[in-house]
């Protein structure tokens, strides 16, 4: 089976991590994978024998921006001749909404089993507030790039705001979870960490907007929580420094600590007291899923997108309304009595398991 990726470029992102995930697992499994890049931007170790190109831009006219799409596409349609003298692709997956807006106008890929994965809520990151005409116009956008086409969300919620706030009708709708390599994230968790035996609260996740930095500190000053918060990631410095400002306004400077990114976030995750979710989206939640495979127990707001889909029935107990006071109530309940973790239902997140749904994407 020859598979095609193609996204826009490989900085340190969830859905980028979920593609290098896929790749490493359908290698292993003697397939053979190609990942085009639209962008020479890398900071994923990439596996041996994956058939890696990046096809960058190198265009400098001036009227570069009203030409780019369909110049890229042409340029990826180059790219596919080249790589399809070894024989066509059985299976093109598309990532990011910029990459498949590149990817809809692909010749030849109009020709090929072609699906486009959406990793976020639309609604939410692209329609943002708008209203009236200038939202009209971007859900004209959106239907011009997935309408009748093949499409694959990472939750349920996903499809259906696609579908109910975006209008469109695919051709076919699935929804296929990420995957998580259960075995290499629990061994990564094992590497040594200094925070080992003692009590802390950690948030993974970049310091964007949407992930809501500013709910949590505020929640976790009205908890009373006492143990530490560790943030683990990166934004602008702006940013951190708005949140520093916040955390010393709120009596809680000295007790939020900001650890940067770090490139095992797992060993962190395993030894926290629980794991927190403040964000007012999230297409499907990676870091829930991580913390539970490490047996840590997790709080997340009960945002749109996958969240809710992962914590049912027990797990339910972690959901907190999108405000400070409800998150705040939500993290004292998990943190002093925390539900059991049943390893046995995560299962269903593996990425022999997750391979598997993609590879019936072929005979669809």
């Amino acid at each position: 089976m020859r598979i095609l990726f193609v996204i826009d470029g490989l900085p340190g992102g969830g859905a980028e991590k979920v593609v290098i995930t896929l790749a490493e697992q359908f290698l292993r499994e003697g397939e053979h994978v190609s990942l085009f890049s639209l962008r020479d931007v890398c900071e994923y170790p990439l596996p041996d024998n994956l058939d890696y190109r990046v096809i960058a831009d190198r265009c400098r006219k001036p009227w570069r921006k009203i030409t780019e799409l369909t110049r890229r596409a042409r340029q990826l349609d180059n790219a596919i001749k080249e790589a399809e003298k070894e024989g066509p692709f059985d299976l093109v997956v598309s990532h990011l909404h910029k990459t498949d807006r590149i990817v809809s106008r692909s010749a030849i890929l109009k020709h090929r089993n072609l699906w486009f994965c959406l990793h976020g809520v639309f609604s939410a990151s692209y329609l943002g507030h708008r209203t009236g005409f200038s939202r009209w116009q971007k859900q004209q956008k959106i239907k011009r790039v997935y309408q009748h086409r093949n499409v694959v969300t990472v939750s349920d919620a996903v499809g259906r705001d696609l579908v109910e706030q975006c209008g469109v009708t695919p051709a076919q709708l699935k929804t296929i979870y990420n995957p998580f390599d259960i075995a290499a994230i629990r061994a990564s968790a094992d590497a040594p960490c200094e925070m080992a035996g003692q009590d802390y609260l950690i948030h993974v996740g970049r310091f964007h907007p949407a992930k809501r930095h500013d709910r949590l500190i505020e929640a976790y000053a009205k908890s009373g929580i006492t143990a530490p918060l560790l943030l683990l990631g990166q934004g602008k410095p702006e940013q951190e420094a708005k949140l520093r400002e916040l955390a010393a306004r709120l009596g809680v400077g000295e007790r939020v600590i900001f650890k940067g990114f770090q490139p095992n976030p797992w060993m962190w995750m395993k030894h926290a007291r629980l794991l927190v979710v403040s964000s007012d989206s999230e297409g499907f939640g990676n870091v829930l899923v991580e913390a539970l495979l490490l047996g840590t127990p997790v709080v997340s707001t009960r945002c749109p997108g996958g969240v809710t889909e992962i914590l049912t029935d027990e797990f339910e107990r972690g959901l907190a309304d999108l405000n400070s006071d409800a998150l705040a109530r939500t993290l004292q309940s998990i943190y002093d009595n925390p539900p059991p973790i049943d390893a046995q239902r995560l299962k269903k997140f593996s990425v022999e398991t997750i391979c598997h749904q993609y590879r019936q994407l072929s005979s669809s």
